[in-house]
């Protein structure tokens, strides 16, 4: 192994690897239970773009499509985009549902299948950010752009809820060494290492309200329906089951702003607004 001056070399993190959990994590459970409940957030997010209509918009990582519906409701012309075709079909439902005409592709986040330039604004609600090669990621959004267009993203925070969610799953099931952890695209600066060359970049603090019947009550939806959430649960022997039970709700009390025995737990996120020059 190399080492320089002091510090000793880390071996590359293995993100095909990676990916491949993710993909795992992901199809397991049902998003589809936590991701409608997130509906407002791609609505916010489309205004904040001032989409027009026939604009052509593309939905990467689009889960059950928050903001595809969104943009679709909005007369744009929108292809929505993941890796789980689960997801995917869950979107496809709830489009026909509404009456919503939108083109559903499989697609891998960082090797998009379209042609540089093809799509007037990018968007990704709560997706884009979980990709393991985050550089590779951000240029693909940036490729599939065309000059003038925007990007628009909304990603949790470091300090969020859900950020201190996957801190508290990181305390039992450590990450992969290496990997850079998805909440920084949730920062300004990291933002602009991955965009700020070749965009302007707006970002604002949001925040979405947790609504559930009680602690217990989103423990028990998150656990089963949430992938990684599932997953983590999944691996442990019952007594780390017990201990991750317990940091999750000591978490939601830290959060928790109901007092009626409910659960209201804001969650920061960062809204972005890129225009590519």
């Amino acid at each position: 192994m190399q080492t320089t001056g002091d510090a000793t070399a880390q071996p590359a993190p293995d993100l095909a690897a990676l990916k491949s959990r993710q993909q795992s994590a992901w199809a397991s459970g049902d998003y589809s239970v936590i991701g409608a409940r997130l509906q407002i957030v791609g609505e916010n997010l489309c205004e904040a773009l001032d989409l027009r209509s026939g604009e052509k918009v593309l939905d990467i990582a689009a889960g059950n499509g928050n903001a595809t519906l969104a943009a679709a409701r909005r007369w744009a012309e929108v292809t929505s985009t993941d890796y789980v075709p689960e997801l995917l079909e869950r979107g496809r439902e709830r489009a026909i549902a509404n009456g919503l005409a939108v083109n559903f592709q499989q697609a891998d986040a960082e090797a998009l299948p379209f042609k540089d330039a093809s799509f007037d604004v990018v968007v990704s609600t709560f997706g884009v950010m979980f990709t393991p090669d985050q550089d590779k990621a951000a240029k693909e959004m940036l490729r599939v752009s065309r000059r003038g267009g925007r990007i628009g993203m909304a990603n949790w925070t470091p300090e969020s809820f859900i950020g201190q969610v996957f801190k508290t799953i990181g305390k039992h099931i450590p990450p992969m060494p290496g990997v850079r952890s998805p909440a920084l695209w949730g920062t300004k600066a990291r933002l602009e290492e991955m965009f700020g060359g070749q965009a302007d970049i707006e970002a604002t603090s949001r925040m979405y309200n947790f609504r559930y019947r009680s602690p217990a009550h989103w423990l028990e939806v998150f656990r089963t329906w949430y992938g990684p959430v599932y997953k983590a649960f999944e691996a442990l022997p019952q007594p780390g089951k017990t201990a991750l039970e317990e940091d999750f709700l000591a978490l939601i009390a830290r959060f928790n702003r109901a007092k009626d025995g409910t659960m209201v737990v804001p969650a920061e996120y960062l809204e972005v607004v890129i225009h590519k020059g």
